[in-house]
């Protein structure tokens, strides 16, 4: 359990839920931003094979044009390893806030991404108490030596 300066205390379940908002934030206003383009528009701005493929749909992907995928997911299973896992993640997500703020100046857009921005900064900090609070409690002598989560007290056969 963290606790969110902004909310209170939070879970897990909370926070994953907080990044779907996320993700269904930035994609309302990518609607808002495309939902009355023309088809000279379309082309002249280079969104005529996102719309070729799903008319003006949402369809997460990045920038890039490479489609969303649970595999941007990584999992370990070892507190430390997820935990940084987390913290890079939401370091990426602000870095991205950061670029879009550089090239984008109408307010309709900044307002809500300078919020989420706001939040990735938020979360990184809470993984990173979290992550303080699991290598605290630690056995300094087996610090990297086994998966704490499994391989209680060493019992991964590791010398």
């Amino acid at each position: 359990m963290w606790k969110d300066t902004v909310n209170g205390n939070i879970s897990d379940a909370s926070v994953g839920t907080e990044e779907l908002a996320h993700m269904e934030m930035i994609c309302a206003i990518v609607y808002q931003l495309t939902r009355n383009l023309t088809p000279e528009e379309l082309k002249a701005s280079g969104f005529d094979k996102y719309y070729v493929d799903h008319t003006l749909a949402l369809w997460p992907q990045s920038a890039g044009g490479t489609p969303w995928t649970a595999t941007y997911f990584q999992s370990k299973g070892d507190p430390i390893t997820d935990l940084h896992e987390d913290m890079a993640a939401e370091q990426k997500a602000r870095t991205t806030y950061d670029n879009i703020l550089r090239l984008v100046k109408d307010p309709e857009v900044c307002d809500p991404i300078r919020f989420l921005r706001e939040r990735e900064i938020v979360h990184y900090q809470r993984f990173g108490e979290s992550l303080r609070i699991v290598q605290e409690n630690l056995d300094s002598k087996n610090y990297y030596a086994f998966n704490p989560e499994f391989d209680k007290n060493g019992a991964c056969g590791c010398k």
